[in-house]
C-alpha cells in the first residue's frame, strides 16, 4: 500500500483528527529528493501500517497547509500525534537514517 495523498480541504480530518500517528510527507512533483525518498514512506507505511499512518500533501497544489506548518524546505516530514506536531525532519536520507529518526512511531 503506499502512502495515501491528503490535501488541504482534507488535512484535518485525515491528519490532525487522526487517532494513529500521522507521518506526512511535504513534498512537489519537481523535487528530486521528493521523489528519491518517497519510495521509503511507502515502505514505512507498508511495513508499520499498526502504528503510524504515511500521507503526502503536494506543497504546491496544498500552500495553505504548507504555510501554515512553515514548509520553507522540501522534503519536510512531519508526525503529527493528537493534531500537534511531534516531530520533524527536513531533506531526504536514506532509509536506516529515516528509520531512526521516527523510531519512536515505529
Amino acid at each position: 500500500m503506499s502512502s495515501s495523498p491528503v490535501t488541504d480541504a482534507t488535512f484535518q480530518a485525515e491528519v490532525l483528527n487522526s487517532d494513529t500517528p500521522v507521518l506526512v510527507d511535504f513534498w512537489a512533483t519537481w523535487c528530486g529528493p521528493c521523489r528519491a525518498v518517497s519510495p521509503i514512506f511507502d515502505q514505512i507505511g507498508t511495513e508499520h501500517p499498526d502504528r503510524i499512518r504515511v500521507v503526502k500533501i503536494d506543497v504546491d497544489a496544498n500552500p495553505v497547509t504548507a504555510q501554515k506548518y512553515g514548509i520553507t524546505s522540501i522534503p519536510a516530514m512531519k508526525v503529527f500525534l493528537g493534531g500537534e506536531v511531534v516531530k520533524t525532519v527536513i531533506g531526504a536520507k536514506p532509509k536506516p537514517a529515516l528509520e531512526t529518526d521516527f523510531a519512536d512511531w515505529l
